[in-house]
């Protein structure tokens, strides 16, 4: 008998899922679930009560994004990117949404006629679903792969919030400009989490360090905004010069293509992201210059610097990255692109990134983190003089965003000349 009930309640389960998911919750009857399951009306009020709580039912019995934290999990102990490991997840999450859309419509538009004790429910499922990604977190802090200034609980809840957020957008609007696609939200989502919420280390800045500069000039900001600057702004974490050059070593050894990625990720401030986005028809050289468009985004163009960390890497006309387009034989309009010859993919370059920083370390005692390099450049142009508007253009970042740059320069500057004393005394 028991075996005949379970089989009657799953099948008013499938049978609500998918009239929910083709007509949505308020359009969808209980007359038309039982029949679909081939059951009495009476039974499925027998079972569920009402028709809310036989959504209630097939959202718990779903379980989706508690299967999804749970293999977010698993990622806690294997060597995979943090970056990647949340990019899977936000996209498989957003993608079984996207099986039910009007069951997302409905549920957004019909929530307050639940009746308490459904909500308080589906409130206890979604709770239960966010322990998942908080001990995702709270794993990855315990190892040392994370600092951050927030619980584990308020990371995974402001996360799913956020996936949560971009679904009931995109199924219940048309035609808004918030982002391009799927992948703009999803690269910025988890671009904005990390280095907002999450950071490699934070780091105090002084209220006067944020007025006054004497290496370059910042707007103007109120001692509120620096007191509140002071507990958020996070530490820049860039690279030493000779870590650098390894890294660029060992991508000559592996091939063209990998020393071309090195030599723009260090030599042109871009993110890992631009980078991708990158084509072949985007680069510019002469004897005199190079340059690459960047056209997603903040459409601008960047120098690739031939000196890096005090080191030259080629002439504008022969480089690593003039190179590697020599040396080509495809016609793939991508700037870089894997071995089928499509796109290099996100997940490609940090592979690549990973097998040329093998067992290497920061001073921090930490493997170095591919978004490290686009930080290295920042504060070597600073050191090098460039000022910091020019500087904001190059990156399109504001000047309150380049501040921890500015006060980073400072600081490796004052190093600089207290070491250049110490050697003329």
């Amino acid at each position: 008998m028991s075996t005949q009930r379970d089989s009657t309640r799953q099948r008013l389960i499938r049978a609500a899922l998918e009239l929910f998911a083709s007509q949505g919750v308020r359009e969808t009857t209980t007359k038309e679930i039982a029949e679909l399951a081939e059951v009495n009306e009476v039974t499925l009020f027998r079972h569920f009560g009402n028709k809310h709580g036989l959504l209630l039912a097939v959202i718990e019995e779903a379980a989706v994004f508690t299967h999804l934290g749970q293999a977010l999990i698993q990622q806690a102990n294997q060597t995979g990117s943090i970056y990647q490991a949340l990019k899977d997840y936000a996209n498989a999450c957003l993608q079984a949404l996207d099986a039910v859309p009007e069951v997302v419509r409905s549920v957004v538009g019909e929530a307050g006629q639940f009746p308490a004790e459904n909500r308080v429910a589906l409130g206890r499922g979604f709770t239960q679903a966010n322990r998942y990604v908080a001990e995702y977190f709270e794993t990855v802090i315990q190892q040392g792969q994370l600092q951050t200034h927030l619980p584990a609980e308020k990371l995974a809840s402001l996360l799913n919030g956020m996936l949560l957020g971009y679904a009931v957008i995109e199924f219940t609007s048309e035609f808004h400009q918030l982002w391009q696609d799927r992948s703009d939200f999803l690269e910025n989502l988890v671009t904005l989490f990390l280095q907002g919420a999450v950071s490699p280390a934070l780091e105090p800045i002084s209220g006067s360090d944020s007025v006054h500069s004497s290496l370059v000039t910042l707007e103007p900001i109120s001692l509120k905004t620096a007191s509140y600057l002071q507990t958020i702004r996070p530490k820049v974490a860039d690279l030493l010069a000779n870590l650098v050059h390894t890294i660029l070593q060992r991508a000559k050894k592996q091939g063209f293509q990998e020393y071309a990625l090195m030599y723009v990720l260090f030599g042109a401030g871009l993110s890992p992201a631009e980078v991708l986005r990158l084509e072949r028809s985007h680069h510019i050289s002469d004897p005199h210059q190079q340059l690459l468009q960047v056209t997603q985004g903040l459409v601008r163009q960047v120098p690739v610097n031939q000196w890096i960390m005090g080191k030259r890497y080629g002439s504008y006309i022969r480089n690593p990255l003039t190179q590697w387009l020599k040396n080509r034989k495809d016609n793939e309009a991508a700037l870089f692109i894997n071995p089928t010859g499509s796109p290099l993919t996100e997940l490609e370059l940090q592979q690549k990134w990973q097998e040329l920083t093998i067992g290497l370390l920061t001073p921090e005692g930490h493997p170095p983190a591919i978004t490290q390099a686009q930080q290295t450049w920042c504060v070597e142009m600073l050191m090098r003089g460039m000022d910091l508007e020019n500087l904001r253009i190059l990156t399109g970042w504001t000047l309150t965003q380049l501040q921890p740059y500015a006060n980073r320069a400072r600081e490796k500057a004052a190093l600089e000349q207290a070491i250049r004393l110490d050697q003329k005394g």
